[in-house]
């Protein structure tokens, strides 16, 4: 029995592995596509306003799955799941919906200069944006608050 827990943990940590290998590659590609956006903007004398635009989104999104990857890497992969407290385990999970506000605000943030560059009537697309992250970092705050006395 002890044999194949250890083996399906190896299994389970090369996947989780090779999803991360996967996840900075495709958040590299994204920033890499963004810089390049960027180059052909400034050298075709094009729209250089929104093609910093889409690069700023570009790179926050990558950014965002770059953080992902990383996360996974730590918890999943370098660390052993078996061995985490209960408070660990916590600690892993704010890391996580931290890393999810940050990518959801700043995402919602490029959506409003967007929208008041193009279209003001679309405003409100990002306004939804920005009012879901709130809520992720005051459900972070209950989350907290609720288990606080659980460390004790």
């Amino acid at each position: 029995m002890n044999k194949a827990r250890n083996i399906s943990n190896l299994i389970g940590r090369a996947i989780y592995g090779l999803i991360s290998l996967g996840l900075v590659i495709i958040s590299l590609t994204m920033m890499g596509v963004a810089l390049w956006d960027i180059w052909i903007s400034i050298h075709e004398r094009t729209l250089l306003i929104a093609a910093l635009l889409n690069a700023i989104g570009l790179i926050v999104i990558g950014m965002a799955v770059f953080d992902v990857s990383k996360f996974f890497l730590e918890e999943e992969v370098f660390s052993s799941s078996a061995t985490k407290s209960p408070a660990k385990q916590r600690e892993a999970l704010l890391k996580f919906f931290v890393i999810i506000a940050i990518a959801i605000s700043l995402e919602s943030l490029v959506f409003v200069f967007k929208a008041g560059t193009e279209d003001i009537t679309t405003l409100i697309y990002p306004t939804f944006l920005l009012i879901s992250a709130i809520l992720v970092v005051v459900g972070l705050g209950v989350y907290q608050r609720l288990t606080r006395d659980d460390d004790k």
